[in-house]
């Protein structure tokens, strides 16, 4: 398995601004309700056997009300449209829709689960689009919003559109950071005019949009600063093109309010294993993240100052993390105990499809044996790897064979990634 780069935050990336230590009082009051549910993670383990993925559809759906409500209010009109990439477990996203949700897809893939899922809007994003997911893209012109990612693009777009003889609605991504690899992602601001100019001698394509995206957002100063930065720029342009604009798509990228949970104030594995003392195991790091009401009032007043005296336009947002974090656990049983020290339980990394955890933090919950005591144990799983680590701590008074363990919140950018390395996935159950 290949690992998943970890996230760079502003100051230096091997040393998070903001990050310390993850309070004990606060780390126990979010463990207290996964055990007070013990007796329903269990029977679930009894009935579906484990491993498992558990979709908790109460906590998406809250969710999913939460973010509405921190947005709606300030910002009227706001779509919402749920990012699939993040966990595309198809439940979960047709609950996404019956919530009132649309969906934001990046590749032909995932259109084609929107598609199939009846999803009446979609945006579709995304680098690298080739003919067949443009072609895709055109045939269900009336359900989708192509976000053109490059001037070749729009080229090809268009060369679609002429075959089918159809009209798309369409935006055209900006880049948030002309620096390195986020060049990677749409246009330069720079460039904007040229590219309106030129979709405007596109007969079958209705660029109506914007659309920006900045990940990994603790705070919502990045995207409020690229407002900032596009109302000037917006202020620049004929008034003929502005009144293309129709809406402001401002992407995803929100941290889960608990921020980032680490296991040390570095982001860098261990080359090679070491001693459970030496890793220091019930020390945990904490990068700290706003509330979703902070980014709304933010991101609204931003809006407010700098877009809307300029272009008339409906805001799109595309959570995805912030929603599908709360939304799966992982639940596992301890098959082998080869040490005091060491468990191995049935489920490998596989599940989530990286090696999540060796920078990462969660707390590993023994459900059979409840404690808010917390252990030192390596808590492995059962791929010939040395890699497949749960954790290095559990909560609990014990750990033996037959104990049910569960990971809690592990819904965002795991069962996506999840691949049949050495051992097959997981079934999901709905909780």
């Amino acid at each position: 398995m290949n690992s998943i780069p970890q996230p760079s935050h502003p100051g230096d990336s091997c040393n998070p601004s903001g990050i310390a230590l993850l309070p004990r009082d606060e780390l126990e009051a979010y463990i207290r309700p996964f055990q007070a549910r013990k007796t329903e993670f269990k029977k679930t383990a009894k009935d579906f056997g484990s491993p498992l993925y558990l979709f908790d559809k109460k906590a998406f759906l809250s969710g999913i009300e939460e973010f509405k409500a921190a947005f709606e209010p300030l910002i009227p009109g706001m779509k919402f449209f749920y990012a699939l990439k993040s966990n595309n477990y198809l439940p979960l996203a047709k609950t996404a829709l019956q919530a009132g949700m649309g969906l934001d897809v990046s590749s032909g893939a995932e259109l084609k689960i929107a598609l199939a899922l009846d999803s009446p809007c979609i945006i579709f994003s995304g680098p690298g689009k080739n003919s067949e997911e443009l072609q895709l893209a055109v045939a269900n012109a009336q359900k989708v919003t192509v976000l053109i990612d490059s001037f070749d693009e729009l080229k090809r777009l268009q060369k679609v559109g002429a075959e089918q003889q159809a009209k798309i609605k369409a935006g055209v991504r900006i880049t948030s950071d002309e620096r390195g690899l986020w060049r990677k992602f749409g246009i330069p601001l720079n460039d904007l005019s040229l590219f309106i100019n030129k979709a405007n001698s596109c007969a079958n394509i209705d660029l109506c949009g914007l659309q920006f995206h900045t990940s990994w957002n603790m705070g919502p100063s990045a995207q409020v600063d690229f407002i900032c930065k596009l109302g000037r720029h917006l202020l620049q342009i004929d008034s003929k093109l502005r009144s293309r604009i129709r809406f402001l798509d401002i992407g995803g990228g929100y941290w889960p309010d608990l921020g980032e949970w680490l296991k040390s104030p570095g982001c860098t594995a261990p080359k090679e294993p070491r001693t459970l003392e030496a890793m220091h195991p019930t020390r945990h790091y904490r990068v700290p993240s706003q509330p979703i009401e902070s980014f709304a009032k933010a991101i609204s007043l931003a809006l407010k100052q700098h877009i809307s005296p300029v272009v008339d336009c409906v805001i799109h947002a595309e959570p995805g993390r912030w929603l599908s974090n709360g939304a799966m656990h992982i639940l596992l049983t301890v098959l082998d105990k080869k040490a005091p020290d060491m468990v191995i339980t049935d489920g490998g990394i596989n599940l989530i499809g990286w090696e999540r955890f060796e920078t990462d933090f969660a707390p590993v919950i023994n459900l059979t044996s409840p404690s808010l005591k917390e252990k030192p144990c390596w808590i492995m799983g059962s791929l010939c790897t040395p890699h497949d680590i749960w954790g290095y701590s559990f909560f609990g008074k014990s750990i033996k064979p037959g104990d049910r363990l569960l990971i809690p919140d592990q819904g965002a950018y795991t069962y996506s990634l999840r691949q049949s390395f050495i051992k097959p996935v997981a079934l999901v159950v709905t909780i």
